[in-house]
């Protein structure tokens, strides 16, 4: 729940930035990240973002969340950084930690495997569609709010996100087929 302080804001203090930093701050990293495929690049636009937020909190005025509202600083943000000629591609994210205990090192490598060929594979879609599938499993935003944060219609987003979710698919099927057959 966002505090209500948020809506009608001139400016911010310290404690209210370190808050709003604290709840924020790792979906903005992970969103910048998604962009960019630069971790150093993402956490430079990060510290930019809050920067904006701070000075501009006044043009906040609620009619998306202020999630929505700090995503979106930073997707025009990272895209500015882009336009600039500093994206390079690299995997999104480390291992992801099974909830299994007691796991064989073989289980886990594979594990490992999978998650790096899904990132790749989530890398290597166009920017567009892998933004809207990101939002959707990393940020959990719903399709209006992706719509809005983009500025497309939710039709387009809905469209974007099967088209994502379609290839995703069907290279992990040729993934799996490969590593079966060999």
């Amino acid at each position: 729940m966002e505090p209500d302080y948020l809506k009608h804001a001139e400016t911010l203090g310290s404690e209210e930035m370190i808050e709003i930093m604290s709840t924020y701050g790792n979906d903005v990293l992970r969103y910048a990240y998604a962009i960019t495929g630069q971790e150093e690049l993402a956490k430079d636009i990060a510290q930019e973002v809050f920067v904006k937020a701070h000075l501009h909190i006044r043009t906040f005025r609620g009619q998306s969340s202020f999630k929505t509202w700090l995503l979106a600083i930073t997707r025009n943000q990272a895209l500015n950084e882009l336009r600039s000629g500093y994206f390079r591609k690299v995997l999104l994210f480390g291992s992801v930690r099974s909830k299994e205990e007691a796991r064989s090192a073989e289980a886990d490598w594979i594990s490992e495997q999978s998650v790096t060929y899904i990132w790749d594979t989530i890398m290597g879609l166009s920017r567009k569609l892998r933004e809207v599938l990101v939002l959707d499993l990393e940020h959990d935003l719903t399709i209006r709010e992706m719509a809005q944060l983009l500025q497309i219609s939710e039709g387009t987003v809905k469209s974007r996100l099967f088209r994502a979710r379609r290839e995703v698919e069907r290279k992990l099927r040729c993934w799996e087929h490969e590593e079966f057959e060999a």
